[in-house]
């Protein structure tokens, strides 16, 4: 068996609950409020709010914003719909700034 490359596990900075694998990385070159982001295919123990219609950078989505289970901390936003083909593939996931994770291996 050959040694695979530890993954970490990403928590919320302001209060250390758990909230996605480093398995569940799809991304980290996207933009937040406070900067660099990063999309996850699966998150958990967060609240998603209410759906939004919202003007991003890549165009016009249905979101919803995503917030820690545990302090209510508001994380990122989750994609609910996206209104360009191209676009697609967004849906589901999750972008979670950087500034609000800290991780562990």
């Amino acid at each position: 068996m050959g040694e695979g490359k530890t993954l970490p596990t990403y928590f919320c900075r302001n209060c250390a609950n758990p909230l996605a694998l480093g398995e569940d990385l799809i991304s980290k070159k996207f933009l937040g409020a406070s900067g660099p982001a990063f999309m996850f295919s699966h998150a958990m123990n967060v609240v998603v709010g209410p759906k939004v219609e919202r003007k991003l950078i890549t165009g016009s989505y249905v979101v919803a914003d995503v917030m820690c289970s545990k302090c209510g901390e508001t994380l990122g936003w989750k994609y609910v719909e996206t209104f360009d083909l191209r676009q697609r593939y967004k849906e589901g996931m999750f972008v979670i700034e950087k500034l609000k994770l800290t991780k562990k291996y």
